[in-house]
């Protein structure tokens, strides 16, 4: 089957405006609103470094979208489309079709088009998504702006889909092939939070980095942090472990002033948000349990260890 053959089977189902120009061509053509900045982000997923090898198709599909929209909700955007690169050792008819699918339920879910991308032959499966989204001018929600006194608040649970990896066949392995974008949380705390960035290198280190954009401290609750039941019966030192340095969990992590949380409680958004920490004026990273400070020290995911 040529590469043409594979790209109309399997990845051109979506119809865009009459306006917009998607699959079928050298180039998408999409349509701005008015007033709005375009928000765009990529991601590259590896067999056997990012999803185990017998990860179902579907799920790899799933999760190579929502990743990306993961990124596009921590700017708090609103997600629009995305271009597929797709490299496979062969075609394999069985897996190019459970893939679309879980990669189109995600996109349907989303409101999400697939307007375009690339296939071609690669010894290793690699898959790259590049996800693009619409904000109000001036309304991006970065990682920069964190304030002192600022609340430290995490959608979800935490340290779900590192457990999962861990635990291939545990009920909690759903949360690492099956992440939840928060869009609509992210779209809520436009005007809300002053800065946000998505969970997906773990709890520790990717709000080290709010903080060091920010130039500002934070200390976290260890008895506040949102952990699953089934963390809950591990050994203390595990439960921290999978909470703040396990990745994929995909939830989003912002701080916002009080008086703004209460506001955003008010608009009632789908996904509970947990109040774990504080930011503070000295920059760093601390810890407190029981009133106490907590001497901790985590590394993230690392793409290159």
């Amino acid at each position: 089957m040529a590469e043409f053959s594979i790209i109309d089977t399997y990845f051109n189902r979506q119809k865009l405006s009459d306006d917009d120009l998607g699959v079928g061509d050298d180039s998408a053509l999409v349509t701005p609103p008015p007033g709005h900045q375009l928000v765009i982000c990529a991601d590259t997923l590896v067999a056997g470094r990012h999803f185990p090898y017998d990860t179902s198709p579907h799920a790899i599909g799933w999760k190579s979208v929502a990743v990306n929209l993961s990124d596009i909700a921590a700017m708090g955007a609103k997600p629009h489309s995305i271009l597929l690169a797709l490299s496979l050792p062969q075609i394999d008819h069985a897996w190019l079709k459970g893939f679309s699918q879980g990669l189109y339920d995600c996109c349907d879910q989303f409101g999400v088009r697939l307007i375009g991308g690339d296939t071609t032959q690669s010894p290793h499966l690699t898959l790259s998504v590049t996800a693009m989204g619409w904000i109000e001018a001036g309304q991006a929600v970065t990682r920069s702006g964190a304030q002192v006194d600022d609340l430290v608040v995490v959608s979800g649970t935490i340290g779900d889909a590192a457990f999962g990896l861990q635990h291939l066949g545990h009920p909690l392995q759903q949360r690492l092939d099956y992440p939840t974008p928060r869009c609509e949380l992210g779209h809520l705390l436009r005007g809300l939070a002053h800065s946000m960035i998505d969970i997906s290198d773990g709890l520790a280190q990717d709000l080290g980095h709010i903080l060091k954009a920010s130039q500002v401290g934070a200390v976290l609750n260890l008895n506040q942090l949102p952990i699953s039941p089934a963390l809950k019966s591990l050994p203390e030192s595990q439960q921290l472990q999978y909470a703040l340095a396990g990745g994929d969990d995909y939830e989003l992590c912002f701080t916002i002033s009080r008086q703004n949380y209460e506001k955003l409680l008010q608009l009632q958004p789908n996904v509970k948000t947990t109040i774990i920490g504080t930011v503070k004026q000295q920059y760093g990273l601390t810890f407190e349990k029981d009133g106490l400070d907590h001497s901790l020290q985590f590394n993230g995911y690392q793409h290159f260890a």
